[in-house]
């Protein structure tokens, strides 16, 4: 998602289906979050084929120890996201549903949940999501303060959950920042 301030027009432009008002809850930690994810991902490596450059599991379910929203995020490097007819029909064979449409990013989600983001490879947006995720893996007081952040976030209802990510863009960008990133 773009990184300026969300109005409910702009984000209307992006959204496939509209705002989707949402309760956020966190759960501790699951084991079984990375299982999860092993399965997504080898189904996505079957479908997609080499047109998935990369898949990593992202958000704050790829980070042990670390509460989150129960929902698998996964970041897939296809070399043109803007080109749906190359992919995205073998996507929803498989029960994805487009919810963003932006220049270089569409993400969609199934029910079960899982959110998948399609991005260049080797772009800005998917080195972002792989430094955040490794800092926090990495560092106890980044991780604990992510957490801490989220869980002052939580409990309540968002317009859409992009408002909610965006409301933790601030300890977002602050980790990115002691974590190297210069983007």
């Amino acid at each position: 998602m773009p990184e300026d301030p969300l109005t409910d027009d702009a984000l209307a432009r992006l959204l496939v289906r509209g705002l989707q008002p949402v309760w956020v809850s966190l759960r501790e930690y699951d084991p079984a979050w990375p299982a999860r994810y092993a399965a997504r991902a080898a189904r996505l490596r079957e479908i997609l084929g080499d047109r998935a450059r990369l898949i990593e599991h992202i958000g704050s379910t790829s980070v042990p120890g670390l509460a989150a929203k129960p929902v698998i995020d996964i970041v897939v490097g296809i070399d043109d996201p803007d080109d749906e007819p190359a992919y995205l029909a073998d996507l929803e064979a498989i029960g994805y549903e487009l919810r963003v449409r932006e220049p270089g990013h569409r993400c969609l989600r199934t029910g079960e949940p899982v959110n998948l983001h399609c991005y260049p490879p080797g772009g800005d947006e998917v080195r972002r999501y792989l430094i955040f995720r490794d800092r926090l893996r990495a560092d106890e007081a980044d991780r604990r303060l992510y957490e801490s952040t989220k869980r002052g976030l939580a409990g309540r209802e968002w317009p859409d959950m992009n408002y909610y990510a965006e409301a933790k863009g601030p300890v977002v960008r602050e980790i990115l920042q002691r974590a190297g990133w210069r983007g």
